[in-house]
């Protein structure tokens, strides 16, 4: 299997099956010099852990990561600092299941990775989907974190805007509230409506999609290249390349089609310190492929699990016709966990271009 790689000059390099050992990565080409501490990373792999709430999979792995190259620490302080070097860092999994997945492991599960799999590489682990399982964003979100130090003062942050036909009032918009409920909702009077909407779909055994938003806030203006560099260009492919995703927006997005000219146009003034001003963030912070200074705001989409209990017509490994039913421990809205996915992903596209403009260009 190739291309487990993500970036130019920032690489992100993870290994590892969702029933193997460990989970690991590589992130190769960070500056050195750059603070880190084992707690930031922890921090945002503790939003992405599973079995916080009955509304993602109870599997409980702690997620306790380990750095293992690419940092050094001072003897003074005791903080860790990149040295420039590869940086190795390792999950261990301690709560695999595999026996859950025995029932199926002749099986293609409907939506799942099963078939392409098995068509492409001949052979296929079917216990948790093997690299299509999304234990393997574990890493991404690890990464994601260094990624952030990378880009002085950006502030990275997601939010789930969307469950089902569930929609959150945008008027209600807290980033606050973000922190303060088990879904990752910018909107204080979605929870108890998605909490009911989300208890329902559990107890039937199935599954829902979700929309998730990623903002990026202190993006210099000028990252990006004209034509195959494009700056949203590789964030969409970032996001696009989350386990689950089916579709992603910058800006205004599809919404686009419905504006008129006069309405899509980010207007530009001169604030009261002389500076430009957007009046409107339709481009999503990018224009041309360029990042122009404003907000970088993505939406994607992520479809619901595949792994449910309701009888899937499909076939085995013999070509005969028959039914599945996934047992064992899943989401059912994967798009929960998604949250943190996003901010990493947004975080390690555009470290890889803040280090490809300066490149380029030179620090200015």
């Amino acid at each position: 299997m190739s291309h487990n790689t993500f970036g130019h000059l920032f690489r992100l390099t993870t290994w590892g099956e969702s029933h193997g050992p460990a989970i690991g990565c590589v992130i190769d080409g960070c500056p050195a010099g750059i603070p880190i501490t084992l707690q930031e990373i922890q921090n945002y792999l503790d939003k992405r852990r599973p079995g916080q709430s009955r509304f993602t999979t109870q599997r409980q792995e702690p997620d306790q990561v380990r750095i293992l190259s690419g940092t050094f620490e001072n003897e003074n302080t005791g903080e860790l600092v990149t040295t420039g070097h590869p940086i190795s860092l390792i999950i261990d999994n301690v709560d695999q299941r595999s026996k859950d997945y025995s029932d199926i492991k002749s099986k293609y599960r409907p939506g799942h990775a099963d078939w392409s799999y098995q068509k492409k590489y001949g052979i296929r682990d079917y216990r948790g989907g093997g690299r299509s399982s999304a234990r393997e964003t574990a890493m991404r979100v690890a990464a994601g974190a260094i990624a952030r130090k990378v880009v002085p003062g950006i502030k990275i942050r997601g939010a789930l805007v969307q469950i089902g036909n569930l929609e959150i009032d945008r008027a209600n918009w807290d980033w606050n509230e973000v922190d303060q409920n088990p879904f990752f909702s910018p909107d204080k009077s979605s929870v108890q409506p998605w909490s009911d909407y989300l208890d329902g779909i559990r107890k039937s055994g199935s599954s829902i999609g979700a929309v998730i938003e990623v903002v990026a806030d202190g993006v210099p203006a000028g990252l990006g290249a004209p034509v195959y560099g494009k700056l949203d260009q590789d964030i969409a492919a970032a996001m696009m390349s989350i386990n689950a995703v089916k579709g992603v927006e910058i800006g205004a997005g599809f919404a686009s089609a419905k504006l008129t000219g006069e309405e899509n146009a980010d207007e530009i003034r001169i604030d009261k310190n002389g500076n430009p001003e957007f009046l409107s963030n339709n481009a999503g912070g990018v224009l041309a492929g360029v990042s122009s200074g404003q907000p970088i705001v993505a939406r994607f989409v992520v479809k619901p699990t595949s792994s449910i209990l309701t009888p899937r017509k499909t076939i085995d490994e013999d070509g005969k016709e028959t039914e599945i039913m996934t047992k064992g421990r899943h989401d059912p809205c994967v798009g929960i966990r998604a949250v943190p996915v996003g901010e990493a992903m947004m975080a390690l596209a555009i470290a890889d271009h803040y280090l490809r403009h300066r490149g380029q260009m030179g620090e200015k």
